[in-house]
Formats: C-alpha cells, structure tokens, sequence
C-alpha cells in the first residue's frame, strides 16, 4: 500500500459526469495565480492513481501538457477559446471522446474553472453521444450531477450539440 502523500490529492471541483468512465474538474494545480505546481503534480499523481487512462484539455493554451508528459499520463488537447464557435472546436472532442469511452477508457475533462464552457462541453457531449437526447433533460442532468446550475452560455453549447445531431441525421 502507498503512503497517503504517494496517491496525490482529488483534483478541486472534481465529478463524475458518467460514473467510472467520464470525469471533469478545473485545470490540476489550479487557474490564474491560484496556479501551483506542487499541487499540480499532487493531483496529476492523484488522476494516474485512480486509473484514468487519458485527461482531456480544454484550455485555448497548452498550459499543464508538460506535466502531463512528465507524470508519464496520456493526454488529448482541444483547445475551445472564448470565442470559438462551439461546433468547430468540440465536435472532434466530442467524436474522440465517444470512441475514448466505447474503448473502455477511463477519461477527466477540464478547463480552467468548472463553468459554463466546460459545463456545457459535457452536456453536449451527451447528446452528441446520443446517451441524452433532449436538450432540457442533458442540461438537467449535467446540473444535478455537477451541483451547480448551467448559464446562458453553457445552455446554447448543448443547443448547439443538438443542432449538430439533427443535422446529420
């Protein structure tokens, strides 16, 4: 058995979104000068520990992907800047992370904070997926998993999530 300091520290906002299989948290080690690296590390040993096979980045910036490399934890990044349109930057996140999950993988998903961006990143994906259909219904479910309400912003990110399904089909 490792000692307690060897297994890290749970990341902070930290949920699962899709028990065992789909996770989410703010950036590890924290935001802005929030930002340490200790604690980073601390919580990247933590994420390899609990078996996560890959952590997703959500940032505009490839902040933290050294660390990453360096803890030895796969990593994927799509970048989602404030002003990018939601269907060009996260339908390839959406798309690799259905086939990450129907793999078995094990993922956590993060941007700075936990807010409306990544907030709404998840409830799309699950519409995207198809696991939720109705757009009502995924922003309920991503707000009561999360414990926290969705905003405007998070709220036409899976509008847009089910614009794209519809397209398609």
């Amino acid at each position: 058995m490792k000692g307690k300091w060897a297994q890290g520290i749970v990341p902070r906002n930290f949920a699962w979104v899709i028990k065992d299989q789909l996770a989410v948290s703010e950036r590890l080690g924290g935001y802005g000068t929030n930002h340490r690296k200790v604690r980073r590390q601390e919580e990247i040993i933590w994420v390899r520990e609990q078996g996560f096979t890959r952590i997703i980045s959500l940032l505009p910036s490839p902040h933290n992907l050294h660390a990453y490399d360096e803890l030895g934890v796969e990593w994927r990044h799509f970048p989602y800047g404030k002003h990018d349109d939601p269907i060009t930057a996260l339908e390839p996140f959406w798309r690799d992370l259905r086939n990450q999950l129907a793999n078995g993988d094990k993922v956590i998903v993060h941007n700075d904070e936990l807010g409306d961006r990544l907030e709404g990143a998840v409830g799309g994906y699950l519409v995207y997926a198809g696991l939720v259909p109705e757009q009502p219904r995924a922003v309920a479910i991503v707000e009561h998993v999360l414990g926290r309400q969705m905003g405007p912003s998070a709220r036409e990110i899976v509008a847009a999530a089910v614009r794209l399904v519809a397209k398609s089909s």
